[in-house]
């Protein structure tokens, strides 16, 4: 029988635009033999709308955004809400989502109070894996080398900027590179070599979230593997980043597409281990499941030293996850497919814990 595949994408979040591009390569990919598919697009402002099952898969972003749409509340998704099983809602819900509002948990924890089936990570795993503070120190709980960094929240720098900033001089020093802490695909990040721009580069990042990581500069290559399954967790193919402008920026990843990828990368057997094993060291330390791609600093001297991972991976045409377990001999369709299964595995598993003493 044909799954129903609910998708979720949009969403109210400064990476809105990345999960436009991610659902219309994802539903481009989707055989619709296997899948009956439903779009609810969130839109910018946060409003549900429900459009109807897509009988073809849409040729543009500006099909997928419903103005004329069944405005829905995000509850209207449960089970409960459909007389009977043959009208039931969703097999399965894929969120389509990146950043804050969708990729952070919020999403995650309404389908699990729906006892809905979802792709991808759960509530903790979700939370964690966004908040770069929280991953990092869960990290190195878990023994996983990483760069130096400093955190700062954004009433404590409106408080004392200067001590701030000499906070990150004396412990990192230069080059740096600040981030907001909520937030994926590059967005808001600044490169600094000096004082003033390290205080532009706060200003910036505070633009985007209440809360900053700074991290250490550090001469290495990008090295990303793609992690997938549940409590067996398998890892692709490794790749490389190789970006032409001084780092990975939103413009070069999603725009323009002005970077190399490498794959595989060119790396040894034992650099390769080190890497896999370390991957699936990260997607447990986290209880992670589904997916996630995990990225790393190999320096000249062979150190390995993870970034960070990202539980919601774009799918986009630059997109370096569905690149990896191409490489690695899973097609899209394929890889859309063992997401899918490993998302009912899951949710069938939790049905069986017990909640009455």
């Amino acid at each position: 029988m044909k799954k129903k595949l609910g998708l979720l994408y949009g969403g109210k979040s400064a990476e809105h635009k990345v999960s436009m591009q991610t659902a219309l390569a994802v539903i481009k990919a989707l055989d619709l033999e296997k899948f009956d598919i439903y779009p609810v697009y969130i839109t910018e402002e946060g409003e549900w709308v429900k459009g109807p099952m897509l009988e073809a898969p849409a040729e543009s972003v500006k099909q997928l955004e419903f103005s004329q749409g069944e405005a829905m509340s995000p509850a209207a998704l449960a089970p409960a809400m459909f007389k009977s099983a043959e009208e039931s809602s969703f097999d399965v819900i894929f969120p389509l989502l990146h950043g804050p509002n969708g990729e952070d948990g919020t999403v995650q924890g309404m389908l699990e109070l729906l006892n809905l089936p979802y792709v991808g990570n759960g509530v903790l795993a979700s939370s964690a894996g966004m908040d770069k503070v929280i991953m990092k120190n869960i990290f190195a709980q878990a023994g996983l080398p990483q760069v130096n960094y400093v955190w700062f929240v954004r009433s404590e720098w409106q408080k004392a900027g200067e001590t701030a900033y000499e906070k990150v001089e004396e412990e990192l020093g230069y080059p740096c590179f600040v981030k907001p802490a909520n937030l994926g695909s590059s967005v808001g990040i600044s490169k600094c070599t000096n004082r003033e721009e390290l205080a532009a580069a706060f200003e910036e990042a505070f633009q985007f979230d209440r809360k900053i990581i700074v991290e250490e500069g550090v001469t290495a290559r990008e090295i990303e593997l793609g992690v997938l399954g549940n409590d067996e967790p398998e890892c692709s193919v490794a790749g490389e980043i190789v970006p032409k402008k001084d780092f990975y920026d939103y413009k070069a990843k999603y725009e323009d597409g002005d970077t190399a990828m490498i794959i595989p990368a060119e790396i040894t057997e034992e650099e390769y281990s080190t890497l896999n094993e370390m991957s699936i060291r990260a997607f447990k330390a986290l209880d992670c499941s589904g997916l996630v791609r995990a990225d790393f600093f190999l320096t000249r001297d062979g150190k390995v030293m993870i970034n960070e991972v990202n539980t919601m991976p774009g799918f986009t045409p630059f997109s370096m996850f569905p690149l990896l377990w191409k490489h690695t001999g899973v097609e899209y369709p394929q890889l859309i497919e063992r997401l899918v299964n490993l998302a009912i595995e899951r949710h069938t598993e939790k049905q069986s814990i017990k909640h009455t003493m």
